[in-house]
């Protein structure tokens, strides 16, 4: 999946409506999420990963050599494993809960 994909399967499973896609930020434009915030993109913003992780009730647990998220969805669970990027532990943070959260959205489809 690319990028982009991941932040749409994501959303879904959020039930958020997202606007535009601008490939100059690499992110969507909220609608009617968050007054006064233009912007949505959980793999690089920390407080759009957390409120994701929040709303659909993903556990996090980071780790030496990344990062694994634990999705509840209907009971069941799911770990996604996601390496370090560099020195940046909370980019395999953002990224495991991002990809924990599009594996529920494919469900809904």
């Amino acid at each position: 999946m690319t990028d982009r994909e991941l932040l749409e399967a994501a959303a879904k499973a959020a039930g958020l409506t997202l606007g535009a896609w601008s490939d100059n930020y690499g992110a969507f434009m909220y609608r009617g999420v968050e007054p006064g915030k233009s912007w949505w993109n959980p793999l690089t913003d920390d407080g759009d990963a957390l409120r994701l992780a929040v709303k659909l009730r993903i556990a996090v647990d980071p780790w030496g050599a990344g990062a694994c998220a634990v999705a509840f969805p209907g009971g069941d669970m799911a770990q996604i494993r996601e390496p370090h990027y560099g020195d940046d532990p909370s980019r395999a943070t953002r990224r495991a809960i991002v990809r924990a959260a599009a594996e529920m959205g494919k469900e809904l489809r």
